[in-house]
Parts: structure tokens; C-alpha cells; sequence
């Protein structure tokens, strides 16, 4: 249910990568100067007239003096010494390597002193001295002269240095691949108090039988299939994150007895959101919560993706062992088993009466009147949609494998993404195109998992191809759940804000600048939220 933006890491690796390289290049040049300088100077490692001289010239330069163009200067003090720093560091690893602790340790103290000069120039905002930059300068060639008089030679460096590289960029892969999966397991839990609200809920719809009986009642309500009224549908098993937004949707809308809520959810939480929507007041709106269960019609012999989820190989792809582990952790996310994920796809067939819905995910809050939708001109077109192809990655060539040639002849690369969470979907146009015939053709056609990874995006951006009228980006703002960038304006300005990404407002790890606006619409007064959140 809860989608989430593609994020790809590999430029992430290879920026890390090319300024590892690029140390290891200035450690490769310091230590050739140096090298020479070395076996020319032996014990007279420091010439005096040069300290001298290099002492007039930062003394020239003294008033327009700026540390970072010090350091970067091949005649200031500054630069001599983040130079043999660099090289010191390179040699306290292998004198570590080779045993040496004594003269690591002697390394790392020179270093620590060299990194206080620095430090105290840079605070001060003048040039370093002669008379405090030679005697580091003197002790640091020294002790550089000493590792490689134990044989500690630049190529000796050079190939250490590497291999250490290397398992840096293993580890630093390992650690990025292994946040993720704990970013995604954090995203898919649901928190203790939220689980409480969730059993207390339960408690409340088998113990009390006049719940079941209001159910009962509401089932067949005549409102459900007028045409006149507005409707919404949600589809999610998170019974507090879907009342956010039917409570946000209510509360910003102008006319809240016109608003219809088709909500379905599965067997496990269907006694859950039953009790909390019976026995809310929602302004007079009508609120429908469905059992995905009772979907008879949704199966094997019908849907190609029933079939592909009861697939061994697909469980076995998601909780299997190792043997998929070089797989993108976030393509292996347990949430792209789940058939509520993949019931935006069946609309028409589930509302079989309806002519044009609104289409939320339960990770949005709503924040202006969205009846305007529903008179929106789409221009004979299937689906409404908010384009956000701003960035270059939410074009379809990122989505889709165009090395295929099924998609290749039939779909331009450069065409725009759009977002699903909210969307206008006009039923009517629906199943004059037989779109979800469409879907089928394609979940069919990518059975192997060659021409799409996973997720519905790619299916919807098939399906939907050439059948989206592109909408007001103010309609659909997105990226509050990984975004911390996002300008307030837009925020402010925006019909629905998104929070897809990993940082779900009801998580801890939420992002706290964006959370508000998700929390102004929890019923707080509710008992079973106030025992739950306050144990």
C-alpha cells in the first residue's frame, strides 16, 4: 500500500569512490616530494632559508589571508604540513600493520599537535609561523624519514593503501545495503501503541454484537452507489493512518454529508476498522469498510498477479535465504505481497456502480477541499495524475527495462512519471478502454520480471500510458516521508501532501519538521488512543 519513490545509491558509490581515488592520488604526490626531499635532507630535513623566505611571503600576504587558499598553496606553511599530515596518516596504518606501534604512536601524536596548529590558525585567521611551523614540520619529516627507512616505501604505501581502500568500500557497500533493509523493516512495522489501538479495536467488534449489526445496516445504504454524492476510495490495513485521511479529507471539505469513504482492508484488521468507523462521528460523511476476503472474484483464474503472489518463487524470493541477496534490498520489501497494494488496478470491478472516484493512499493528509476533482474535464483520459518528471529519475526509463523489446517498441523513454497516492479516475472511460484488461496483458507479460522490477508504479505506468491527464502539481505534493528539503510554500499551497518514503509521520523516525501536519488530524479524545499512547 504504501509506495515508495525509486531511490537509486549507485552515484551516491561512485562520488565515495572518486574522492577515495582522489587521496589516494594527493597521498601518491605527497609522498613522492617528500620522498626526495627526505633522502636529500637526511638529518638537515628543513632548510632555513626557506622557512625564511616562505615566512616573508605569508607575512606579504598577510592582509588578504584566507585559510583554505593557505592550505592550498604550495609556499605556505599550512600546506607543508596537511601535506606531511596526509602522509603520517598513510604510515601510522602500516607501521600499525607491520607492528610498529611505538612510532604509530609517535606518528599519531605529531599529527594531533599539526591538527591543533591548523585549527588554531583557521580560529585566529592568521598565517601560521615560522616559529611554530618548524618545529612540527622537523619532527613530522623526521618520523616520516624513520617509517620509510624501515622500508616503509612509497610503493609499500601505495598498495596498503589500496587494499585498505577496498574494504572501506565493502564495508561502507555492506552498510548502506544493510540500513536499508532496516529502513524498510522500520517502515513496515507498525509501533506498539498503534498495535495496541489496533487489539483494543478488535476487543470492541467481536464483544459488542450492536456494532456488527450497524455494519450490517450501513452495508446496504443507497448512498454508496449515488453518483450525485463524492466518492473516495482507500485501501490499507493501518486503521489509524487511514483515519487521518478520511478526517483530513472531512474536515477541509465544504460540504462533508456529500462525501462517500470506500475503504478496504484484509480479514486480519477488517474487525479493527470496522469499530473505529462505527463509532466516530465523521460530519455526516459515509464510510464503507470492505473484507478483501470476500472477493471471490478476485483469484488465481482471474487476476495474473493472484496467481504470481501464490507463487512459490516469489515467496521464496521474498523470505528466502541468501540466494537473492544481491537483489536491491528495497525491491524485496513483504509489502509488494500484499493484494491491497495491487486493488487500485480492479476499481470499476470492485464499485461496479460508480462512475468517477478519487483514488488515496493512507499516507497522505488532506489539506484542501477535494471536490473540484470530480469536475475536472479529463479529456476522455482514465486517469488524473500529478506528472513528476521535474526529476530527471521519474521518467519511464528509470522504471522500466527499455533493453526489452516489448517495451521498447511501444513506449517512449522520456515520457513523464506521475504519482500514485492521489488520483481521479474516471470509471466510466475506464471500462470503455478495458483497462484493466491492460493490466492483466502486462503483469502476464512480465511473469519472468524482465520488463519491471516491482511495485505497481511501473504496471500503472504501462497501464495507464497514453490515458493520464496530467493535473495541478498543487493537487499532489510528495516526498515528505524522505525529503527534508521540501519549501513551505509548496507544502502550504498543496490539495495533498505525500508522506512516501521510508519516514512515515507515524514512525519514530518520522521527519519532526513535516509530522504536525499528520498529527493535527489523529482523534486524540479517543479512549483507546489515550490508553495506548499513554502505556
Amino acid at each position: 500500500m504504501r509506495r515508495r519513490p525509486a531511490e537509486y545509491r549507485r552515484p551516491v558509490r561512485r562520488r565515495f569512490s572518486f574522492w577515495i581515488w582522489a587521496l589516494l592520488g594527493l597521498f601518491a604526490i605527497a609522498g613522492l616530494v617528500l620522498f626526495v626531499v627526505h633522502h636529500n635532507q637526511r638529518e638537515d630535513l628543513v632548510e632555513k632559508p626557506a622557512l625564511e623566505s616562505n615566512a616573508r611571503i605569508e607575512q606579504a600576504a598577510h592582509k588578504d589571508w584566507n585559510f583554505t587558499e593557505q592550505v592550498l598553496s604550495a609556499t605556505s606553511f599550512s600546506r607543508q604540513l596537511a601535506e606531511q599530515m596526509t602522509l603520517a596518516k598513510a604510515y601510522v596504518i602500516i607501521a600499525k600493520e607491520h607492528n610498529n606501534l611505538h612510532l604509530a604512536w609517535e606518528l599519531s601524536s605529531k599529527i594531533r599537535s599539526c591538527q591543533l596548529l591548523l585549527s588554531k590558525a583557521a580560529m585566529r585567521g592568521e598565517p601560521i609561523t615560522l616559529e611554530e611551523a618548524e618545529p612540527i614540520i622537523k619532527s613530522l619529516s623526521s618520523l616520516i624519514y624513520k617509517a620509510q627507512d624501515a622500508h616503509y616505501d612509497i610503493a609499500t604505501t601505495i598498495v596498503t593503501m589500496k587494499s585498505h581502500i577496498q574494504a572501506l568500500e565493502e564495508r561502507a557497500n555492506a552498510a548502506t545495503v544493510q540500513s536499508t533493509v532496516f529502513g524498510q523493516l522500520a517502515s513496515e512495522a507498525i509501533s506498539k501503541s498503534l498495535h495496541c489501538v489496533n487489539v483494543k479495536l478488535i476487543a470492541d467488534w467481536l464483544k459488542k454484537q450492536s456494532l456488527q449489526e450497524l455494519a450490517d445496516d450501513k452495508r446496504n445504504s443507497p448512498r454508496l452507489t449515488d453518483n450525485n454524492l463524492y466518492h473516495f476510495c482507500i485501501f490499507s490495513d493501518n486503521v489509524v493512518a487511514t483515519s487521518v485521511v478520511v478526517n483530513s479529507t472531512i474536515s477541509n471539505a465544504d460540504h462533508p454529508k456529500q462525501l462517500v469513504f470506500h475503504i478496504v482492508t484484509n480479514g486480519v484488521n477488517y474487525g479493527a476498522m470496522q469499530a473505529w468507523f462505527l463509532s466516530n462521528d465523521f460530519k455526516g460523511s459515509t464510510i464503507d469498510v470492505q473484507n478483501i476476503e470476500d472477493f471471490s472474484w478476485l483469484n488465481a483464474s482471474y487476476a495474473p498477479i493472484v496467481k504470481q503472489l501464490l507463487d512459490a518463487n516469489s515467496w521464496a524470493y521474498y523470505f528466502g535465504g541468501g540466494e537473492h541477496l544481491n537483489i536491491e534490498p528495497k525491491l524485496r520489501n513483504p509489502k509488494y505481497l500484499s493484494l491491497l497494494n495491487h486493488l487500485r488496478f480492479y476499481i470499476p470491478e470492485i464499485y461496479p456502480q460508480l462512475e468517477k472516484v478519487v483514488f488515496l493512499d493512507d499516507d497522505v493528509v488532506v489539506q484542501k477541499d477535494l471536490t473540484p476533482l470530480f469536475s475536472l474535464d479529463l479529456h476522455g483520459n482514465v486517469n488524473g495524475a500529478v506528472e513528476t518528471c521535474l526529476e530527471a529519475f521519474h521518467r519511464y526509463y528509470k522504471y522500466l527495462n527499455f533493453s526489452n523489446s516489448i517495451i521498447s517498441s511501444n513506449f517512449d523513454p522520456q515520457t513523464c512519471g506521475w504519482a500514485f497516492g492521489m488520483n481521479v479516475f474516471d470509471l466510466i472511460a475506464w471500462r470503455k478502454a478495458n483497462v484493466t484488461a491492460r493490466y492483466h496483458h502486462w503483469q502476464e507479460q512480465n511473469t519472468d520480471g524482465t520488463l519491471w522490477k516491482l511495485g505497481t508504479l511501473p504496471a500503472g505506468l504501462l497501464t495507464f500510458y497514453g490515458l493520464t491527464e496530467p493535473l495541478d502539481r498543487r493537487w499532489h505534493v510528495l516526498g515528505l516521508g524522505y525529503d527534508l528539503n521540501i519549501d513551505n510554500r509548496l507544502i502550504e499551497s498543496a490539495a495533498v501532501i505525500h508522506f512516501n518514503g521510508n519516514m512515515k509521520p507515524w514512525l519514530k523516525f518520522a521527519i519532526g519538521r513535516y509530522k504536525p501536519l499528520w498529527e493535527r488530524y489523529i482523534n486524540q479524545s479517543h479512549p483507546h488512543l489515550q490508553d495506548c499512547l499513554l502505556s
